[in-house]
């Protein structure tokens, strides 16, 4: 099976914040947040859709994978360097959607946000800060792909990558792409550690 990468558009949100809630769903960050287990998927996928529609589209580093039929697989919310943090309007119009999705945790919600961008480096950099796969697609290279498409970027560019995995266990994965985990963040109240990890870019041969 094949699969491709190709910029997320408007018309892929649905598909794309269900892919994406399907990863998230048991992702020790989301339960935390979200600790109701009946209504999680639903609220993540209204969560991402709020977060692709007001934010991510705009910046041009949304991407999803797709197989030979088209079928949204995985997808990678990319921020570019210097756009990873919200703008004002963005969170002014994007608040009536977040607040449907979070319901009373958008406090807790907030709070996590916060203490996400106290740790986060200043220098200018591609933020990865969502990446998933669907239950259907795993083991599929969806993670793979996405993944190399701005990473090859980045090394093109020589600009560094940030990511913040709240999985312990999905480390080494991303060692093998060239990240590090440079922190550990601890989520006040006992919420749950995450890793916030770098990769600087890779020197590339030079054409003879």
């Amino acid at each position: 099976m094949g699969v491709s990468v190709r910029p997320a558009e408007t018309a892929d949100i649905p598909a794309l914040a269900e892919v994406l809630a399907d990863a998230f769903e048991d992702d020790p960050l989301m339960v935390w947040i979200l600790p109701d287990e009946e209504s999680r998927r639903a609220r993540l996928a209204r969560f991402f859709a709020a977060e692709v529609r007001y934010h991510h589209l705009a910046g041009g580093g949304s991407e999803v994978a797709v197989d030979e039929n088209g079928v949204i697989g995985g997808a990678a919310l990319w921020d570019p360097p210097g756009r990873w943090k919200q703008s004002t309007w963005e969170s002014v119009i994007s608040f009536p959607a977040v607040v449907r999705a979070l319901g009373t945790r958008m406090m807790v919600g907030a709070e996590v946000g916060g203490v996400l961008e106290k740790a986060h480096p200043q220098t200018p950099h591609w933020y990865l800060a969502t990446i998933g796969t669907g239950a259907q697609a795993r083991g599929g290279g969806y993670g793979k792909a996405l993944l190399n498409s701005r990473l090859d970027r980045c090394d093109r560019d020589r600009i560094p990558a940030y990511l913040e995995s709240s999985k312990k266990e999905n480390i080494p994965y991303y060692n093998r792409f060239g990240f590090e985990v440079t922190d550990e963040i601890v989520i006040p109240n006992g919420g749950p550690t995450v890793y916030p990890m770098l990769r600087e870019p890779k020197m590339l041969r030079e054409p003879k």
